[in-house]
């Protein structure tokens, strides 16, 4: 039992050290999304009530006040919708956590929990086709050490449908070559799986290891100082291999390739090979399977194979009649 009320920079203070980190066990990740959407709250927070963050009551921050930080978000910092709900989560997730702690605030919380997320449409996902892809694992220059290490990234993520945080802190001692070689991975909600590589990917990786000779404990896929790549790092040579690679590929200069782009074009390899929906979300990690039917949606070449298989409707083409020339008159009215 508690002997005293917390003040609100206690209450935050504990939401991410005792339940995010202790309990949680979020990824580096989430602490940083959620870190960064309390940094602009209390900043607009601040602006709003001429009050400094450290001296903020938690009354203060009702529904009406969210609501004005989340349409700021939108209008004035031009964020889309996505990430609008994005901050709205990180804020759901504080407020659950203060209802235990703060009982006596239950109606406040409450409407602050019952905020709707956006809704927004989603555009089908964007993904490599095969001479696309031997066109992006042709552009890093093999002559070269970041060149090799760019390749064997791609080359890796394109098998495995790694997410961009699993491949730049994969470890030496999280692959295993040989009969049944894999790698090991820690993804999203801390949850483990491993994933199977073919042979010449693990031939490839292979040969960058021998060359890199890390640690077990060391990243596979190091920056040029030996530390971990960075998001920014990684977009940037992926979008100077892009380039290179449109010569090749035209195809390519019409699309917005990231990362996760790469995991999309594993995705649909997957499904193109005749893979069961439940198998690829276990290979890629999901939480749900609902999320592996964003690829069924996208692809149309699987649609065209269902639809060569079913029976077309037994149905003749009309033809054309003018109407009579008095009628005519009539619709020309």
């Amino acid at each position: 039992m508690r002997s005293a009320i917390p003040t609100f920079p206690t209450l935050l203070q504990r939401f991410f050290t005792q339940r995010l980190m202790q309990e949680k066990r979020v990824s580096a990740n989430t602490i940083s999304s959620y870190r960064d959407t309390f940094r602009l709250l209390l900043r607009f927070a601040q602006k709003c009530l001429r009050t400094a963050p450290d001296k903020l009551a938690f009354e203060k921050l009702d529904a009406p006040l969210i609501a004005a930080f989340l349409s700021d978000l939108e209008k004035k910092r031009g964020v889309n919708v996505r990430t609008r709900n994005l901050r709205l989560t990180a804020i759901r997730s504080f407020f659950r956590f203060a209802a235990y702690e703060m009982p006596t605030h239950s109606a406040q919380i409450q409407r602050v929990l019952a905020m709707p997320a956006k809704r927004f449409e989603r555009k089908l996902i964007d993904f490599l086709t095969r001479p696309e892809v031997d066109a992006l694992l042709a552009a890093p220059d093999l002559a070269t050490w970041t060149g090799r290490r760019d390749h064997a990234l791609l080359l890796t993520t394109l098998q495995t449908g790694l997410r961009l945080s699993e491949a730049t802190s994969l470890r030496r001692q999280d692959v295993t070559f040989g009969t049944g070689a894999h790698v090991e991975i820690l993804g999203k909600g801390r949850k483990q799986r491993t994933v199977p590589l073919c042979k010449p990917v693990a031939d490839v990786l292979k040969a960058w290891l021998d060359e890199l000779n890390p640690a077990p404990d060391q990243v596979i896929f190091p920056s040029a100082r030996g530390g971990h790549l960075s998001p920014d790092a990684v977009a940037s040579f992926l979008k100077k291999h892009v380039t290179v690679a449109g010569d090749a590929s035209p195809s390519l200069k019409q699309k917005h390739v990231t990362f996760h782009c790469l995991r999309h074009t594993t995705a649909m390899d997957l499904l193109h090979a005749g893979v069961e929906q439940t198998v690829i979300a276990l290979w890629l990690g999901h939480e749900s399977i609902e999320t592996t039917q964003i690829y069924l949606d996208a692809d149309l070449a699987l649609k065209e194979k269902i639809l060569a298989k079913t029976i077309p409707f037994d149905s003749k083409p009309g033809k054309f009649k003018p109407d009579d020339k008095l009628l005519a008159f009539l619709n020309r009215l």
